[in-house]
């Protein structure tokens, strides 16, 4: 018996990954060099395409012809450490992308990709070494670049539904001839990068149409409380009635969590969590998640698409380095989670709301169902060296015309999340599984290009922006547990600001779909900037309110008892208006339940992600 047991313990030490940090650094210089191997050979052979063509060696424009991989890649140039070439690239990107051009593009793609990207790289570029403009991070080339190209987005907004076609035209606005049907993800994935452009120009419009958006698809779910695949905008009626976690509908539930987190949005939170009870009631079996009809809950599809390996990791994330929630031996009642802003603690939340406890169960929540989940995932990687776009989960193999694996992140995206909240070595193997696979299978001499066929490894010629954008990113960071990505709110930046001190690059990032990194405390920073520039525009208002009146005066009376009568209506005129006016002054400037403005330095001490304010 204890002879068997010996060769037991023998057997998992050959068989555990093994290494510790010298193997972690290991594979952090192996992804580090796939990265250039790829982005080197877009420079040289595809810039300024929006995509590499690996097995040709040339590039060819895809989604809108921005230069997509440029912009997608840029904030990976951070990650790995690279300020120079990030700050040579922002000086690239600002002297040849043009958004005013007559080209038809994807809402969707370029919402994630440049909106996201640029957003990402803003807020990420005083880190790089770039000398900032004089109200950053309210203010920037690369911020006024995302707005340009999110407001040539807004025309697909104009429905009756407010839910947004899929294509528009960046010089004419919809095609007069255009489809009006659009995937579910297609509609729900602009809140994080619409509200956070909003809160730093100060322009409402890109998160109130995005807020309608997902509004509307939650008000069209199913009596079961389901959503489709593909809806139409104009008349809200369900075209595709499939429901899952998978492609056409992800990155919805991803954002409703994620716009949860960087808004500090209870409604949000309550909205994925009664579709997170409804998919569990309906799509789940076995830790697998199949595809269901959304009014009856029959399944229509017992598939697996490589799409929804982002699902374990949503169970767990927020943002980069998921929630670090610190409970005291007296209870829930000390719960604190840990944030950009240093700590968001339930002290800072009324006693009716039920938002912190939420996040608790879904996020911090189930982990064991999310790494039973994950391992399923990944025996369908050990089977391929890769994950099928769809895998037939009772005949467990590939479908027809299905079987390519076009290098995607999500099971890496879960794994790095996975890793961050339960160090379980498994995670790792994954990583390195991922980095073996792809170097051997997909590497070719001009970059990597997806596989268009796992079972016989043939090659197709693309290579996604993704690839730079996401999967080597997440491999990286998986592979980096020191990343600035990773911090714990013990570093932190102090921006200063008109109006005092900004805290900047404390951790909490909240990656968008296409993995750009969006620090929340931002968003903070320049609310109480724009606020007072309209409080200045409305003196202004005011005092030429006053001049008119006092021309119109001038000109109305002949003696002095008519211009002092005069005078004192328009000054009664102006009391009366500053009257209407300071009550939404005010509640404009309360101070929101879940929100972390910006405070004096003085006034707060951040030591390992815990703010002790002088009341304290």
């Amino acid at each position: 018996m204890l002879r068997s047991w010996y060769l037991l313990c023998c057997f998992w030490a050959l068989h555990l990954p093994g290494g510790g940090e010298a193997d972690s650094a290991h594979y952090r210089e192996r992804v580090k060099a796939m990265f250039y191997h790829a982005y080197n050979n877009y420079l040289e052979n595809a810039f300024p395409y929006d995509e590499l063509r690996p097995l040709t060696c040339d590039g060819q424009d895809t989604w809108g012809s921005f230069s997509l991989t440029l912009i997608d890649a840029l904030d990976t140039l951070l990650i790995l450490g690279n300020v120079s070439e990030f700050q040579r690239v922002v000086n690239v990107l600002q002297k040849s992308v043009d958004f005013d051009i007559d080209v038809n593009a994807s809402v969707f793609e370029t919402n994630i990709r440049v909106v996201g990207g640029l957003l990402s790289a803003h807020l990420l570029s005083k880190k790089a070494g770039v000398e900032v403009e004089v109200g950053w991070p309210c203010s920037g080339p690369l911020l006024r670049m995302a707005e340009e190209a999110a407001r040539k987005l807004l025309p697909a907004f104009q429905t009756p539904t407010g839910m947004p076609y899929g294509t528009v035209n960046l010089l004419h606005g919809v095609n007069p001839g255009e489809t009006p049907v659009t995937c579910t993800a297609g509609i729900g994935t602009f809140i994080v990068e619409f509200a956070t452009l909003s809160h730093l120009t100060g322009d409402q419009v890109f998160e109130d149409v995005a807020r309608k958006a997902l509004k509307a698809l939650w008000k069209n779910r199913s009596d079961i409380g389901l959503v489709g695949n593909h809806i139409d905008v104009v008349t809200a009626k369900w075209v595709a009635q499939d429901a899952g976690i998978g492609a056409g509908v992800d990155s919805y539930f991803e954002y409703l969590v994620k716009g949860a987190i960087l808004l500090h949005d209870e409604e949000l939170m309550s909205m994925f969590l009664d579709y997170n009870k409804a998919i569990s009631n309906y799509t789940k079996f076995d830790d697998w998640y199949l595809w269901v009809q959304m009014y009856k809950g029959t399944v229509s599809m017992p598939v697996f698409q490589s799409l929804e390996a982002y699902w374990p990791g949503l169970q767990v994330s927020q943002g980069s380095s998921g929630i670090d929630a610190h409970i005291s031996q007296k209870g829930v009642e000390n719960l604190t989670f840990q944030t950009s802003c240093g700590i968001w603690s339930n002290r800072e939340v009324s006693p009716a709301s039920s938002l912190l406890p939420a996040i608790l169960k879904s996020l911090t929540g189930d982990i064991s169902n999310a790494m039973r989940t994950f391992l399923n995932y990944y025996t369908v990687w050990k089977q391929f060296g890769g994950l099928p776009e769809f895998y037939n989960i009772p005949q467990g193999y590939t479908v027809e015309k299905r079987e390519g694996y076009p290098l995607r992140p999500e099971l890496i995206e879960s794994a790095m999340y996975l890793y961050h909240a339960t160090r379980d070595p498994t995670l790792l193997e994954l990583g390195r599984d991922a980095v073996e696979s792809i170097e051997k299978i997909s590497k070719v001499e001009c970059g990597f290009a997806t596989i268009k066929d796992l079972r016989d490894h043939r090659l197709d010629n693309r290579m996604e922006s993704f690839f730079l954008a996401e999967t080597v990113k997440y491999l990286y960071l998986l592979f980096d547990p020191d990343n600035f990505i990773h911090n714990d709110g013990s570093a932190f930046d102090v921006v200063p600001m008109p109006y005092g001190e900004c805290i900047l690059g404390a951790g909490g990032y909240v990656f968008n779909t296409e993995a750009h990194p969006i620090d929340p405390a931002a968003l903070h920073c320049c609310k109480k900037q724009k606020e007072e520039q309209s409080e200045v525009e409305e003196l202004m208002r005011e005092f030429l309110f006053l001049k008119r009146s006092k021309k119109s005066t001038f000109k109305r009376t002949a003696g002095r008892s008519g211009k002092e009568s005069q005078t004192a209506s328009a000054d009664a005129s102006l009391e009366s208006s500053r009257g209407e006016t300071n009550p939404q002054k005010n509640t404009k400037r309360r101070i929101p339940l879940l929100s972390c403005l910006s405070q004096p330095f003085n006034s707060k001490l951040a030591v390992l992600g815990q703010v002790f304010l002088d009341n304290t």
